[in-house]
């Protein structure tokens, strides 16, 4: 609560800059009166490149900054506050915050680029190097006023913000907004072919977020083929072990029940005993190990609801949360989160997930639980943690058997639970969580009824 209190406090603060600023340019704003077809428009750019975006390993990618940039050259700081506040159109799916912080954030990067072209002379505004300087004080603002929302929002230095955020594909894509917002300032004269080449650009524009978009999604789709791959090799080596030696134990303990145990001394009646007694414990563990392979599920006979899994699984969780003073949520969707499963072995996965996100959670920390539907219809449970998240190297041997980072663990929960869920005919995903942690969800087909 006090870290929303200290963010909506922040926009209010830029919100007070924007105010000082538009009062400082109404006087420019009078004596330089813009085309209203042209501030329509770029309003309209604004609204449906930001509803366009990628998802990044940290944030989205939009193609906001083409027409709040060519806002800033081309219109008085009045109406390119206007644009930017357009940015906020058809986030309503997003929430709260996101509305507001763009509508203010780049309200004020709009309102600061265009304040330096109206302190240019006619000729430098018009002029190619004038045009570049408001670009790149409009790219500078907004990145300070993003990196300063996002660690007032977050809590993330801002040296960790930066570490994180700005690496070579972070500038390449600035330079390609900053290049193709400078064009479309070009083309954009207030006639027709200007405006339907304008267009062009915007849509060229979109044309590469779909190709960042369809690579990340080929990405991550081989990390699952991947982990199905590696998740199908050990478990058949695991049944192939499991068989031969379930073989021969049988075969032991068939020999040993031949043994008329009556007609031995004490001393190599007891030796019998004890090795039969062995013998079929390791064919208990070998039958258990096997079922762990390659799990057999029993569907229940009506559909099993999500929401219901999480709320038991949670509160089996709680005594393990208390004793680390880690804080639970739950945020459970009003949508019909129905699936068709094994109520028993589904319950186990989500309390391991959730006993995994409590292990890797600090003292003091918390782990959020959230149920939904995806895009596709498929129900899904998400369990996001704040710890110190999965390294790189360690990402790909998640689900492997026997691998673990933590000290004592077995290295099967991952192994079992994704057997589990595959059987389920779904897929467990993992992410890392921003600013830290590690995010898995539990994705499944939803139930035909």
């Amino acid at each position: 609560m006090n870290r929303s209190i200290v963010s909506y406090g922040y926009l209010f603060a830029v919100v007070g800059v924007v105010i000082v600023l538009v009062s400082i340019s109404l006087n420019y704003d009078a004596a330089h009166p813009d085309d209203l077809i042209e501030v329509g428009y770029l309003v309209v750019a604004a609204a449906v490149l930001n509803r366009t975006e990628v998802r990044l390993d940290r944030g989205r990618l939009t193609l906001l900054g083409l027409p709040i940039g060519a806002a800033a050259i081309l219109l008085n700081p009045v109406h390119a506050a206007v644009v930017g506040l357009a940015s906020s159109v058809g986030l309503r799916q997003r929430g709260a915050w996101p509305i507001v912080a763009n509508a203010v954030i780049y309200s004020a990067i709009a309102v600061t680029g265009a304040l330096v072209k109206a302190h240019l002379t006619t000729s430098a505004a018009s002029g190619f190097l004038g045009r570049l300087l408001v670009l790149v004080v409009v790219t500078l603002s907004m990145v300070l006023l993003v990196t300063l929302g996002l660690t007032v929002r977050t809590g993330e230095t801002v040296s960790s913000i930066a570490r994180h955020n700005f690496t070579t594909p972070f500038f390449v894509a600035f330079a390609y907004l900053t290049l193709a917002a400078l064009l479309a300032s070009y083309v954009l004269d207030r006639s027709l072919l200007g405006y339907a080449l304008a267009t062009i650009v915007f849509l060229l524009g979109l044309a590469l977020t779909d190709t960042i978009a369809g690579r990340r999604i080929r990405r991550v789709l081989e990390s699952e083929l991947s982990d199905a791959d590696r998740h199908l090799f050990h478990s058949r080596a695991v049944e192939g072990v499991v068989h031969n030696l379930r073989n021969h134990i049988a075969s032991a303990v068939g020999y040993l029940k031949e043994i008329d145990v009556n007609r031995l001394d004490p001393v190599d009646r007891e030796a019998v005993e004890t090795a039969t007694a062995a013998a079929n414990d390791a064919v208990t563990v070998l039958r258990s190990l096997s079922q762990g392979a390659t799990p057999r599920v029993s569907y229940a006979p009506a559909p099993v609801d999500l929401n219901e899994l999480v709320v038991r699984a949670l509160g089996m969780a709680r005594p393990r949360a208390r004793s680390k003073e880690v804080e639970l949520g739950l945020r459970e969707t009003p949508d019909e989160v129905r699936v068709k499963a094994d109520p028993l072995l589904l319950r186990e996965v989500i309390t391991n997930l959730i006993n995994n996100a409590i292990d890797a959670a600090p003292r003091n920390g918390h782990v959020d639980l959230a149920t939904g539907r995806r895009p596709n219809g498929w129900p899904y449970v998400a369990v996001a943690d704040n710890g110190p998240g999965v390294s790189e190297e360690n990402r790909h041997r998640l689900f492997e058997p026997h691998f673990t980072t933590k000290e004592g663990g077995t290295g099967l929960g991952l192994f079992m639970s994704y057997g589990i869920v595959r059987e389920h005919q779904g897929d467990i995903l993992f992410s890392n969580n921003r600013p830290r942690g590690a995010v898995f969800t539990l994705v499944l087909p939803p139930s035909a009824d």
